[in-house]
């Protein structure tokens, strides 16, 4: 029989608080994966002691931990809600093919694998947390599979550097580099409305090939993963530009002399290759809407984050 005496406010209060095995190890986990990139910040930004044996970062990493524990088990019902409903978000994410588990592992391993080599490793973090703007749209619209677009690659393909040979293992770059051409070749800049972004589908701006950045972008996204090659899109101020995945330097060795001396001769006479070096060394080119050949200089060069699309 229930004794409804006993159920005062502070007996409910901690019965409801009652503490479970799995949430420490939870919260010890999270703890690592904070204490981690703290630690490196930590690192980079103090001074060292110089102690025997590292003695001083030694006992920075273990006063980072149990601060970290302590403001975690401090918020440790938030937290766990909190962490219940991102499992979620990321399970149907992963399903529905958007931002999913792999997504953050490798965002995660991204962080750690730059910051580790970086002088300020907090502004890694910044541009991590920093969002893409319209990510959901653009992602939507990028669409790869659409025949409309798979169609219109190919038949760029067709028509651009076809008989280039003897490049077999460049063969996806080189038709990559055909589609570039094809699109900005006929590519007509046109403002969006003035109340807004208005996100065009790949489909859409086929009609046309007419848009502003953001548009260009997703169509030449679509286009290049729709015969395997390896997009993103970096976001800049005021700006949002696609490049390609090139890969390591003795590749891009390799793709400079094809840009210079087989496809793109006239357009990049006596100018230099405009790429950037990712946290993976991988090697990623211009395919921005203002450049002549892939390459071209960057309106800007300050990134504030980056979209991958495997």
């Amino acid at each position: 029989m229930i004794n409804f005496k006993n159920l005062t406010p502070q007996n409910i209060k901690q019965k409801l608080q009652v503490k479970k095995p799995w949430d420490d190890v939870i919260i010890f986990v999270l703890n690592i994966l904070i204490s981690v990139p703290l630690f490196i910040i930590a690192h980079e930004n103090l001074i060292e002691l110089n102690w025997i044996i590292n003695l001083d970062r030694i006992i920075l990493f273990l006063f980072i931990i149990v601060a970290t524990q302590l403001v975690l088990r401090s918020l440790r019902t938030i937290i766990i809600i909190c962490i219940i409903v991102y499992i979620f978000v990321l399970f149907f994410g992963s399903v529905f093919g958007n931002y999913g588990f792999e997504s953050v592992y490798e965002d995660y391993d991204s962080m750690i694998y730059t910051m580790s080599d970086n002088p300020n490793p907090q502004d890694i973090i910044i541009s991590k947390l920093l969002p893409f703007p319209n990510k959901s749209e653009i992602l939507n619209a990028i669409e790869y599979k659409n025949p409309k677009v798979r169609n219109f690659a190919v038949m760029a393909v067709n028509k651009n550097f076809k008989n280039t040979k003897g490049y077999s293992d460049y063969r996806t770059v080189i038709q990559c580099f055909a589609i570039f051409k094809e699109i900005n070749s006929r590519w007509n800049y046109v403002s969006d409305p003035k109340d807004g972004d208005y996100i065009a589908s790949a489909s859409e701006s086929l009609e046309y090939l007419s848009g502003d950045c953001d548009d260009h972008s997703i169509l030449m996204a679509a286009c290049v993963r729709a015969i395997g090659g390896t997009p993103r899109l970096i976001h800049t101020k005021g700006h949002i530009y696609p490049e390609i995945l090139i890969g390591a330097m003795n590749d891009l060795e390799t793709v400079n002399f094809l840009v210079k001396n087989k496809l793109f001769v006239k357009e990049s006479y006596g100018k230099q290759l405009h790429y950037h070096i990712d946290e993976r060394n991988q090697i990623w080119l211009n395919l921005d809407y203002t450049a002549k050949y892939p390459g071209g200089p960057f309106m800007s060069e300050e990134i504030l984050g980056a979209l991958t699309l495997n």
